[in-house]
């Protein structure tokens, strides 16, 4: 087996604003296996607020490069690596070789008899109201679902909810903090986001403070993304969130991320797919994650200059994942 990594840095279409960062480029882990003229390709961009680079990724996997090209199964490679980017790209990248071995895609692979088209959020970066006004009436139209990033400033967080549902009325729309509030902040941000019609709050306080939300009314669903990273830690977030956000770079792959749907539906917990900053090759894998969801936040390529070819499309607030743009493997 021959491995291949490489840095690729994605260029954005504008600086994308969230709670405590703002993220000026993209670039990515891409890691490719060959092997007997099949190849295998996965893409990750690390879980940035642990400081999970694509250049500490790279390394990691550098050291561990006799061993791959050895040969490694999925289950081998969860015991090797710990959850993150760099366990992602390479997960991704064995279930897209065994897609070629077996000539069978990574969604038969893993248990779906077929995949259908799935209603995407569009996020909006926290940027002042009337920007993200005209974004959500400009190139986000054609959008069913938003997503609002907040803050934490509260007054300006309260004016981006109203900006935004005031031009669309119509529109599914869920908002995250980001791990930006407090819990006695959340008595004034809540009566807001139900005034507005607003579906899901995702990620209120910060990573650690869970136990604030104990005993904490909760009028509409609150979402886990920070506070959970892999199926250990959802257990202890039952009765503090309704549902949890999966995303492969947190998990470390496609095999964790599946792990997760059951774990949360076995604990009676909604579950939602989302994504770091990335390519279609990050949102492929990610997408037979959302045939399991019942949110869906696979948005990374729009937010891109150039994207990979062929690469997801985006219809009518759907998006499609065809059998080529990832988990069909391809002749080395």
């Amino acid at each position: 087996m021959k491995l291949t990594l490489q840095i690729d840095s994605l260029a954005l279409l504008a600086p994308f604003r969230i709670s405590g960062y703002v993220f000026e480029n993209a670039p990515v882990l891409r890691v490719e296996l060959e092997e007997d003229g099949h190849r295998g390709r996965g893409e990750a961009s690390g879980v940035y607020y642990f400081n999970d680079t694509p250049e500490q990724m790279l390394a990691t996997l550098e050291l561990l490069r006799a061993r791959i090209e050895a040969g490694i199964t999925r289950a081998e490679l969860q015991q090797l690596l710990p959850r993150g980017g760099a366990r992602n790209a390479l997960d991704c990248a064995l279930w897209d070789l065994e897609a070629s071995r077996t000539g069978k895609h990574a969604w038969a692979l893993a248990g779906l008899s077929q995949t259908r088209p799935l209603l995407t959020t569009w996020t909006l970066g926290a940027d002042d109201p009337a920007t993200m006004q005209s974004i959500a009436t400009g190139r986000y139209a054609p959008a069913k679902a938003l997503k609002l990033k907040l803050s934490g400033d509260l007054d300006i967080d309260i004016e981006r909810v109203r900006a935004v549902r005031k031009v669309r009325p119509e529109v599914w729309m869920g908002v995250d903090a980001n791990q930006g509030y407090s819990v006695d902040v959340l008595d004034a941000l809540i009566p807001v986001l139900l005034e507005n019609d607003i579906k899901l709050l995702e990620q209120p306080l910060p990573r650690g403070r869970e136990a604030e939300l104990n005993g904490f009314a909760r009028p509409l669903p609150f979402a886990a993304d920070e506070s959970v990273q892999d199926a250990s830690e959802i257990e202890a977030l039952a009765g503090l969130f309704d549902v949890i956000n999966i995303k492969l770079d947190k998990a470390g792959g496609l095999t964790e991320s599946l792990a997760m749907v059951g774990k949360a539906r076995s604990l009676g917990m909604q579950v939602m797919v989302g994504n770091m900053i990335g390519s279609s090759w990050a949102m492929g894998p990610a997408f037979i994650v959302g045939q399991h969801c019942d949110v869906v936040d696979l948005d990374g390529p729009l937010f891109l200059r150039d994207d990979r070819v062929p690469g997801l499309r985006y219809d009518e607030g759907l998006v499609h994942c065809q059998d080529a743009v990832w988990g069909k493997g391809v002749q080395a």
